[in-house]
């Protein structure tokens, strides 16, 4: 059976996700001058629905539910507008939603995907207490990235309207581009510190089962390139001074070198499928 425990909910907070996708066309549409609170309910919305389909789901396995594609993506969505709805709070960063809803819905709709969600005949069997860690901390990197991928969105938006559209850049309601870029820039580091140390736990995990530091497994290479992308990022910006414009297409980039291979990078890992 392909509905389980929860999909329902989640299925209404995709929906409500593509309601603020549709709404923060008509935001854009307008210039961004006005304030996105019916887009910050909408999401909201989404939020609650997913938050209790994500609790429904942890009861009927009775573990956290980060165990396969389908529960990853969710998470990772989750972590993405739950960190929203609290810097929402401040006006002038609402309208990361107006960035963030489509890349929520999108991921959203590649979850519902037959196929991602395998059914249990009784309880998946999971891994330990440490491999759980190791999950929650790197799916929380993925979130830290998604956002700072967003707040890269935003900047350069503002950077093209102070460019060539200075009246729609005056009466936009977006942060002011220096505050984007420290936005940015802190959701790298924190998105950088959990991911070093998810993959700091994976090479313990790994360390345990195969008596190895390390192995030419593709999932393993994978994240040391992700580590690798992310550190050089962070040393560009710090060290040489890496212009604005640069570094928030660095952040855009990185994460959708993410989203495109993760998905397909996991399965074929033998140490993750062991």
């Amino acid at each position: 059976m392909f509905w389980t425990p929860g999909k329902s909910y989640f299925l209404l907070a995709v929906i409500a996700y593509g309601l603020s996708m549709v709404y923060s066309v008509f935001l854009w549409r307008k210039g961004l001058r006005r304030d996105d609170r019916i887009n910050y309910g909408i999401l909201l919305v989404g939020l609650g629905l997913h938050t209790y389909s994500m609790v429904l789901r942890g009861f009927s396995l009775q573990h956290c539910p980060v165990n396969n594609i389908y529960e990853a993506i969710s998470f990772v969505i989750w972590t993405i507008v739950a960190v929203y709805a609290v810097v929402g709070l401040m006006p002038r960063l609402r309208f990361l939603g107006v960035f963030a809803s489509p890349i929520v819905f999108v991921m959203g709709v590649f979850a519902m995907m037959r196929g991602l969600d395998p059914v249990y005949k009784d309880k998946p069997i999971f891994q330990s207490d440490l491999s759980s860690v190791h999950g929650a901390l790197s799916l929380l990197s993925y979130g830290a990235f998604g956002l700072a991928c967003v707040a890269g969105l935003m900047y350069l938006t503002q950077e093209h309207d102070l460019k060539f559209n200075k009246f729609r850049a005056v009466l936009s309601l977006m942060p002011a581009i220096d505050r984007l870029e420290k936005i940015m820039n802190g959701l790298l580091i924190a998105g950088f510190i959990l991911f070093t140390c998810g993959f700091a736990i994976s090479l313990v995990l790994l360390n345990q089962q195969f008596h190895t530091w390390f192995t030419l497994d593709i999932k393993l290479i994978w994240s040391l390139v992700v580590w690798v992308i992310y550190f050089s990022l962070l040393v560009m910006r710090g060290r040489f001074a890496q212009p604005g414009r640069r570094f928030a297409w660095g952040a855009v980039a990185s994460f959708i070198f993410i989203s495109l291979t993760f998905w397909g990078i996991n399965p074929l890992s033998a140490a993750h499928n062991f």
